[in-house]
């Protein structure tokens, strides 16, 4: 699969990396050039500078041609708009957005989005940690949990 990601945070780093890993083509926005030391020399994908809502960066990244993409930025915003212009302006087939905010992830659902509420997350696998005595983390690949 051709995967653009906006982003190259921990998340989007991580992702990329995986996906590139098990042999899909990846590219990576984002608008500063030291983000990209995350990937890590080895990393075989494409590293774009700009700004991931504008349309002549998302082409540079190959989005015409994407079959998945995924905004991983810091504001829940920004994710908004990248997921909204990859999915009605580029008709990409599979786009999700990273939401930290769960009112705002259900208002994205809402609006027909796929979303991740890290927030939601984490706090369900504390909670799990806390009743169930497990942490499930281990389930999450390269989460880092370990089992009490």
């Amino acid at each position: 699969m051709r995967i653009v990601i906006v982003g190259c945070g921990r998340v989007g780093s991580l992702l990329a990396r995986r996906l590139a890993t098990e042999g899909h083509t990846v590219s990576v926005i984002d608008e500063r050039p030291s983000a990209f030391e995350r990937l890590g020399d080895d990393f075989d994908g494409e590293m774009v500078v700009g700004n991931g809502l504008e349309g002549a960066t998302l082409r540079r990244a190959g989005i015409e041609k994407a079959d998945g993409f995924a905004a991983v930025m810091p504001g829940d915003n920004r994710n908004l708009m990248a997921a909204q212009l990859a999915r009605d302006i580029f008709k990409v087939p599979r786009v999700i957005t990273r939401i930290y905010d769960p009112i705002r992830a259900e208002v994205f659902r809402e609006m027909g989005l796929e979303t991740i509420c890290s927030t939601v997350i984490g706090a369900s696998l504390i909670h799990d940690y806390f009743v169930d005595g497990v942490n499930r983390a281990d389930a999450v690949a390269g989460a880092g949990g370990r089992k009490t």
